[in-house]
């Protein structure tokens, strides 16, 4: 049988070719079996805390817990008004006490006392500028702008006073136009009949031309 196996390589002996090369393949072969993957396909590893909160169950547990003892109280409430026919005691004589009320107050005229020392160094505090001294340079300076200027100072206030009394003008000359046209109507209408006697003339002279 060893004659019939037929080597990739030119050898010397196929019988012992024949062997190494399956000695070679079934090492090969055992390799790869026991090789061990670069990539970890496994399943991530769980946690038993991570699905089974007991902390959650605990908060749940104390919320169902408060739930009852307050459904209990109102039911114990709904009962005792159905057996008093609806009679409610809504009486309160309770007087509210405050524990630290002597410390706030005290608290209270320290800061007012504070407020009021920091108030009189403010108030007899000197000033470091003068007012006056700033109104006098700044009164120099509006000088020194006026005669720079081109134009004098406020000059559109006056302008948009010249055009007031233009249009004040305008207004009062505005009666005296509209009388002289009346005059010129009234002259119109009482020389109606010396403009039929020169239409008579000109009719009269028509012919003899």
């Amino acid at each position: 049988m060893h004659r019939a196996y037929e080597p990739i390589l030119p050898t010397h002996n196929k019988l012992l070719q024949r062997k190494w090369d399956s000695t070679y393949y079934n090492e090969h072969r055992r390799k790869v079996r026991s090789a061990k993957s670069m990539v970890d396909t496994k399943p991530p590893q769980t946690y038993v805390h991570m699905h089974l909160k007991l902390k959650k169950l605990q908060l749940e547990e104390e919320k169902m817990s408060t739930i009852e003892r307050d459904n209990r109280i109102l039911l114990e409430k709904m009962s005792l008004v159905m057996r008093t026919r609806g009679r409610v005691d809504n009486t309160n004589n309770y007087t509210y006490k405050s524990l630290n009320r002597e410390k706030r107050q005290r608290e209270l005229l320290r800061v007012t006392r504070e407020n009021q020392q920091i108030l009189n160094r403010i108030t007899m505090r000197e000033p470091e500028y003068s007012h006056q001294k700033w109104e006098q340079e700044w009164l120099g300076a509006e000088k020194l702008m006026d005669n720079i200027g081109r134009y004098p100072k406020n000059w559109w206030k006056i302008v948009e006073k010249q055009r007031k009394k233009k249009q004040r003008g305008s207004a009062r000359s505005q009666p005296e136009i509209k009388s002289s046209s009346e005059k010129e109507e009234t002259t119109d209408s009482t020389q109606p009949e010396a403009s039929k006697d020169e239409k008579t003339e000109q009719s009269t002279t028509e012919p003899s031309s």
